[in-house]
């Protein structure tokens, strides 16, 4: 419930302002915005306890699986350039 009140609060000032004419830059308010909640998020992750070298090697071997495949994939359809 905490997040539309100011949902509703920012609907209802640009609203307002729309009525007068006035024209709002909110772009840089918003990339301050979203750089503070990407670091609270990086915060948070930072507090969660994991066995790191386990998972650093499962998205290693993941992501050459995915990577092998995706070529696989592109030879078998495409066929070699020559």
């Amino acid at each position: 419930m905490n997040i539309f009140i100011p949902l509703l609060f920012g609907i209802l000032l640009g609203y307002v302002l729309k009525k007068k004419n006035r024209k709002v830059n909110v772009g840089l308010p918003m990339s301050v915005a979203l750089l503070l909640l990407i670091f609270f998020m990086g915060v948070e992750a930072g507090k969660v306890e994991i066995d790191a070298l386990w998972l650093l090697g499962s998205s290693v071997v993941f992501a050459t699986l995915t990577i092998l495949g995706s070529v696989g994939i592109a030879i078998l359809l495409g066929g070699k350039k020559r």
